[in-house]
């Protein structure tokens, strides 16, 4: 018990002499030197608009026979490929890391999903 009480007391000190000077009321602040004329600052230019444009993608859709293509990119470079066919559900083609390949997707979800085959019922 007698070194958790001398702990404190030697932290308490410790602060407190760490805080005088704070305390003190800015004594040392009037020993710095004062300049002699002041510049105000240059005044700070406004950032630069963003267009709604440069916010998303930029997403072109191309109609063929049987199929509806939407291509998404971004600074020009594809993210994604979106395919609807004509009849049946549509998928993305998302570009691997090199973007000479793509790999198909059903959804843009990218949470794993372990294949569930029925193997037997009754």
């Amino acid at each position: 018990m007698n070194r958790i009480r001398r702990s404190v007391i030697v932290a308490t000190i410790a602060a407190s002499a760490c805080a005088f000077p704070f305390a003190a009321g800015g004594a040392f602040a009037a020993d710095a030197p004062v300049p002699a004329a002041l510049e105000p600052l240059p005044e700070i230019p406004p950032p630069p608009s963003l267009d709604d444009a440069d916010l998303g993608p930029q997403i072109t859709i191309t109609q063929k026979d049987r199929e509806t293509i939407e291509e998404a990119r971004v600074n020009g470079t594809v993210v994604w490929i979106r395919i609807t066919p004509r009849h049946g559900r549509s998928y993305y083609l998302i570009p691997t890391g090199g973007g000479n390949t793509y790999i198909r997707r059903d959804s843009l979800d990218t949470a794993l999903k372990v294949p569930m085959w029925v193997l037997f019922s009754w």
